[in-house]
């Protein structure tokens, strides 16, 4: 039979299954047989191995028992080798059986399946590009969803954007109210569940990427994990402004993140070969992997005690801990979310100071030398800076027994460093002038400093003192029983107080600040530095200095004129 009469038997073969006027299961194993032959065979004809990579697809999806007969019959490594043909139809048709045998099969036949997709062979390598191209292929078809911005005049998308504010806030009846009051209530709830436009929250979908992605992923966690996407937007709601993890905010951030992460709209590369074998055993697992880890950003959210400024920081975090976990090459979306959730914020602190020692360790002794002659020099331009925060002053609250603590006070350094001015200072005050403030501690009278449970005025009233143990410090002048005491702002203030104190008291700086200052001011010096010895190793010790020459006659001398 040639090749054409094949191609139109099995087209019509096709098409009479199509009316469901024959069932799929009356089909005999050797039928099954012959149209897998076409699809392991060698390339012959690519419409006979289109009509069959179709045929079987359609068995697969019909019934469990043709999937069994299927996977028997089908060489696994022969149908990714589809996906490599010029043809695209072919390579899509092999990518769609492909698909429907993983889905198709149980968690015990897919593990089965995965373990022929993983086997170590001498195919390996290339076995590795196949998966990582369906991957990169399948992951693609989300691509127009992430270019696409949300259409404010879409009324299907305004009611799914109605539909997240609805699941999360149990609203009275919307019917009997006034139009006033039903946009002042949208608005309120669309704030609470954090988005930026309140009246208008459509316009937070606005740019692409994440475009309609980020509807997409909100939408599948809301109605997938109903009582997760509940305590999540409540327990936020519930917390102050600035406290509270924006939910809107941070999917859209986080679909923005997993799409780069995932590459999608990247076209596969010729050599890729980096897949996520995760990919493999979800169905979704852009959706799936979304709703893992928003939930993950809000636990990652209450460690770093974050507010709204801290929102990049945070998103920093969780693009890390995405990162490391995928990178290990976790197999199913339990085992990924076991182990993103045990790297925890201090785990990715105690990882990055881990590398960042290391790679200290492996830098040239050259350097490290060179390192060492920075620091004085960079040690003493954050003294100068810790004095010119002094000379600004801060504002600082009276210690009180009372539980009103209203009444401020402010404090400074004179411009020449010889005296601090403090005084009472008003609620609306700004930076008072050095004149206003009435009282003055000369520096050289200052004898030590405090900080912590070492204050006076943290040794009375140890239990309502705890919570701002760390923000406290105290200056001792004249004998031991005078002092000044102190509650700074922030830890930030504390750090810059107590630095600048032991500047003035000619002791080293010791605040984590300083540490962390010293730490990026050396790293961006060494790399300006050696931004000429780009990609040119450092050897570990100096080249060897030639002797000197015997005589030096063959110096020009420059004082005779030239005849």
């Amino acid at each position: 039979m040639s090749n054409v009469i094949m191609t139109h038997t099995l087209v019509g073969f096709m098409e009479l299954m199509d009316h469901g006027i024959v069932s799929w299961e009356n089909l005999s194993s050797v039928f099954i047989k012959k149209i897998a032959s076409f699809v392991n065979a060698k390339p012959t004809d690519a419409s006979i191995q289109q009509v069959s990579l179709d045929i079987l697809e359609s068995m697969v999806l019909s019934s469990h028992s043709l999937f069994l007969q299927v996977k028997q019959e089908i060489t696994m490594e022969r149908l990714i080798a589809h996906l490599q043909v010029t043809n695209q139809q072919i390579q899509t048709k092999a990518m769609a059986l492909l698909m429907a045998l993983l889905q198709t099969a149980g968690e015990a036949d897919r593990q089965v399946m995965m373990n022929i997709i993983h086997s170590s062979g001498s195919v390996q390598d290339e076995m590795a590009h196949y998966l990582y191209v369906l991957q990169s292929v399948t992951l693609n078809h989300l691509e127009p969803r992430m270019r696409t911005p949300l259409d404010c005049c879409s009324q299907e998308q305004r009611d799914i954007l109605h539909g997240l504010r609805q699941a999360a806030f149990e609203t009275e009846s919307e019917g009997g109210l006034t139009n006033e009051r039903r946009r002042s209530l949208c608005a309120k709830e669309f704030k609470k569940l954090g988005f930026s436009n309140n009246s208008n929250p459509g316009q937070d979908l606005v740019r692409t990427p994440p475009g309609l992605l980020a509807l997409d992923t909100m939408f599948y966690f809301a109605t997938r994990y109903p009582d997760a996407y509940n305590r999540f937007v409540l327990e936020n709601s519930s917390r102050e402004d600035k406290h509270g993890c924006p939910f809107a905010r941070s999917s859209i951030q986080l679909t923005l993140i997993l799409c780069e992460i995932l590459r999608i709209g990247e076209p596969p590369s010729e050599t890729g070969s980096d897949y996520h074998p995760i990919f493999f055993s979800q169905d979704r697992l852009l959706e799936e992997l979304f709703c893992v880890c928003i939930q993950l950003l809000n636990k990652t959210w209450k460690e770093m005690r974050a507010t709204q400024e801290d929102f990049d920081k945070v998103m920093q975090v969780v693009r890390e801990q995405i990162t490391r976990t995928l990178s290990s090459k976790p197999t199913s979306l339990e085992l990924f979310k076991n182990k993103v959730n045990a790297l925890n914020y201090s785990e990715i602190l105690k990882l990055r100071q881990t590398e960042r020692l290391h790679q200290e360790e492996t830098l040239a002794s050259p350097v490290l030398e060179l390192k060492e002659r920075l620091k004085p020099e960079l040690l003493e331009l954050i003294r100068q800076q810790r004095l010119n925060r002094l000379c600004q002053g801060t504002m600082f609250r009276k210690i009180s027994s009372r539980r009103r603590q209203d009444k401020l006070w402010y404090c400074r350094l004179s411009p020449n460093h010889k005296m601090l001015h403090y005084g009472d200072v008003e609620e609306d005050t700004d930076n008072p002038p050095i004149e206003t403030l009435q009282e003055k501690i000369p520096v050289a009278d200052i004898k030590g400093l405090l900080t912590g449970k070492d204050c006076p005025h943290m040794k009375e009233n140890k239990g309502k003192q705890n919570k701002v143990l760390d923000l406290a410090f105290s200056i001792t002048y004249d004998v031991e029983e005078y002092s000044l005491n102190f509650i700074a702002p922030s830890r930030t203030d504390f750090c810059l107080w107590t630095d600048g104190l032991s500047v003035l008291l000619g002791r080293d700086m010791s605040s984590e600040s300083m540490r962390s200052e010293l730490e990026i001011l050396l790293s961006m010096e060494i790399k300006l530095r050696l931004l000429d010895l780009e990609n040119v190793p450092i050897p570990e010790s100096a080249p060897v200095v030639p002797k000197p020459p015997s005589n030096y006659n063959f110096c020009y001398d420059f004082s005779q004129a030239e005849q």
